[in-house]
């Protein structure tokens, strides 16, 4: 009994004497923000238009020029370079003919034969055995539901093409994905390696895959589904890692004292105690495929993403809703059938063994009957090509252009004036400082805040790369892409906390809308261009609000799992001691959760950054239009290239920051 009284007593005196402490510590941060901030600013009116290292949308720097004559000396020694004769072109060979095998199986016509060698209606059929088989039959209906949907909008060869790419690449991915999982899982040292490069290859956005890639492997399939492949592998790497660690090291004990050898105890126990989790790392995989996919069009792989990107250079909103729509359904339905299947194997031991064999029997049936549907798809021309012409799909476009229509008539003044509101009053100043300041300005700006918010070695991080984005030629568009990220960031934070703290204190809120937010986190990047290129036209500002919707749901579940870890008997004091909901929200439920906070900005800022360079495509300009152009304009590419360094650079400085600012807050 007197160790249970003292432990409170102390306990208390830590509470009590901590928050000066750490008060005193967050104000000497903000004054010195603050400080580095006038500084900031009384140079910038006094040296403003200096030193900005602006550079027109076609001049070239000599690391650009250099970049170029590296393309071409590349393309003249493809075919005798041994490097390229017996490895990357090998590479390239061996994934070209998997995606074209793939293709010729559901998508292109094959051999001789003008459709491939299953149509439709067998595709459809394999789609609703296999969900089920791994799934259930709410899985499968919906699968099926949903591959048909594919063909009413006219879109079943596109969307075929895009399943071809993503399971090709997800296959390869897997294959080397999964045993480096299991290997990060087993050793330490592994894990240590591999982890930075996870890390990195997760912060890079999508853009950055693509140029480099198309300097090995060519434009073309094989280089989308290289890029799509080393893109999606991260998760399941870490996953798996993450699963194969979370084994109880009790049961592993076990297996060892009765005798079993390294190789039994990873078949026998591991593995399928990590079945579950390493299944949604499947997921994952699939998910970052399918967006690497659609973004992939921009190196011309076919598919949906390709239709998208066309009609958003066109500003064909109709088009681009339709095909947005169609990658919106596949990524529903693959989301769902592994998302089922991770459950399958828990389901099924809840289950008696009369549900097991009247199941095995069910599946048989349905087996026959998928392989019935195969041979009719094969045989018949009827049950090869989709019936009709796609009118559901262009219903559905003509409706997306008349609602353009109205809106751009009726809501103009409303969504102009937001527009403008905020581009003029937030954004235009804020790159304006950025752009308009001497650069070594901005650069001690960024290294300062850096230092202060991550410490040195986050500071030493943000000098190496404000020196390299300063090399890479493009500084003026890498601060226009800043300004539109910092923007984007703050607002996807206000929203963040507003809806996370209110999911995080209402358990009803957070069962309405989680659901929505991970439906959200499941669609592609392009897709959310559409509906506000249809409001707000072809600006920067439509890529700031796609970036903030794009971004929103990760950090609003991470604030709202923050404030909902702040334990009860927390919040029951503060209401004893007569504290209304507002303060307990911003005296205690807030400040306890700092460390959610600043991986909500961590996240919300790679997401917005990954959006609001895709946002080149529909006129953000900066660093993702320096990307699309190299790929379009060959005498650009070097600049495109140096671009894409630009973005990795940014999101590097990003990462290193936040993730340090995470890491003193918890110390």
């Amino acid at each position: 009994m007197t160790v249970a009284i003292e432990k409170p007593e102390k306990t208390e005196t830590v509470e009590q004497t901590a928050p000066p402490v750490a008060s005193a510590r967050r104000v000497s941060r903000r004054m010195v923000l603050a400080a580095i901030l006038v500084v900031w600013l009384v140079l910038f009116a006094v040296l403003r238009g200096k030193q900005t290292l602006s550079l027109a949308a076609a001049d070239l720097t000599d690391l650009h020029r250099w970049f170029n004559d590296v393309n071409d000396a590349i393309g003249a020694d493809r075919n005798s370079n041994p490097l390229f004769l017996y490895f990357f072109n090998e590479i390239r060979l061996v994934i070209d003919g998997l995606v074209t095998f793939v293709q010729e199986l559901v998508s292109q016509p094959s051999g001789d034969r003008p459709v491939p060698q299953i149509g439709w209606l067998g595709v459809v059929g394999l789609t609703g055995y296999v969900s089920w088989a791994v799934g259930n039959w709410r899985v499968a209906l919906l699968a099926v539901a949903g591959f048909t949907f594919l063909g009413l909008q006219g879109l079943w060869q596109e969307s075929m093409d895009t399943l071809a790419l993503t399971l090709s690449a997800v296959a390869v991915a897997l294959l080397f994905a999964i045993p480096l999982g299991v290997w990060a899982g087993l050793s330490d040292r592994v894990n240590r390696i591999v982890t930075p490069f996870l890390d990195f290859m997760q912060t890079m956005p999508t853009f950055v895959y693509l140029a480099p890639l198309t300097l090995f492997f060519l434009i073309g399939p094989a280089s989308a589904t290289i890029a799509t492949l080393i893109y999606a592998a991260p998760p399941a790497i870490r996953i798996t890692a993450h699963a194969i660690r979370s084994v109880p090291g009790t049961t592993v004990e076990a297996a060892d004292s009765l005798g079993a050898t390294r190789r039994q105890t990873l078949l026998k126990v591991l593995l399928p105690m990590s079945k579950r989790t390493v299944v949604m790392g499947v997921n994952q995989t699939i998910m970052a495929a399918l967006a690497m996919v659609t973004i992939a069009a921009l190196i011309d792989a076919p598919g949906l993403g390709k239709t998208v990107v066309q009609a958003l250079q066109s500003l064909d909103v109709g088009t681009a809703f339709n095909a947005g729509l169609a990658i919106v359904v596949m990524a529903i339905v693959l989301d769902r059938v592994t998302t089922a299947a991770s459950g399958r194997a828990e389901a099924a031991r809840r289950s008696g063994n009369r549900f097991l064999k009247w199941r095995r029997q069910l599946l048989l049936g349905g087996g026959v009957a998928a392989a019935v549907l195969v041979y009719l798809s094969h045989t018949y021309m009827w049950a090869a090509e989709f019936p009709g012409e796609g009118g559901t799909g262009s219903t559905i476009a003509k409706a997306a252009d008349d609602v353009t229509t109205w809106a751009q008539d009726n809501l103009s003044g409303l969504t102009n004036g937001f527009r403008d509101a905020l581009t003029n009053g937030l954004l235009n100043p804020f790159q304006t400082l950025l752009t308009d300041s001497p650069w070594w300005l901005v650069g001690a700006a960024l290294v300062g805040i850096g230092a202060v918010l991550g410490g040195r070695r986050a500071g030493v991080t943000t000098v190496v790369c404000v020196g390299l984005l300063v090399g890479t030629g493009v500084w003026s568009d890498g601060m226009t892409t800043l300004a539109s990220t910092a923007v984007a960031t703050v607002l996807v934070m206000l929203l963040g906390v507003v809806l996370g703290v209110w999911m995080g204190r209402s358990m009803l809120v957070d069962r309405l809308l989680r659901p929505t937010l991970d439906a959200a986190q499941v669609m592609p990047p392009f897709v959310y261009l559409v509906p506000f290129l249809a409001l707000f036209g072809a600006t920067r500002f439509t890529a700031i609000v796609a970036a903030v919707v794009y971004a929103a749901p990760v950090a609003i579940k991470i604030i709202a799992d923050g404030v909902r870890a702040v334990p009860a008997t927390t919040v029951e004091a503060a209401m004893s001691t007569g504290c209304n909901t507002w303060q307990i929200i911003t005296k205690v439920q807030l400040p306890m959760s700092r460390n959610a906070l600043t991986l909500a900005t961590n996240q919300g800022l790679i997401y917005v950054l990954s959006m609001v360079v895709v946002g080149g495509l529909v006129g953000a300009g900066a660093l993702g239009y320096d990307v699309v152009a190299g790929f379009s304009q060959g005498q650009l590419y070097g600049k495109g290239l140096a671009a894409g360094l630009a973005i990795v650079l940014l999101g590097v400085m990003f990462d290193r920051i936040t993730q340090a600012a995470a890491r003193r807050t918890i110390a």
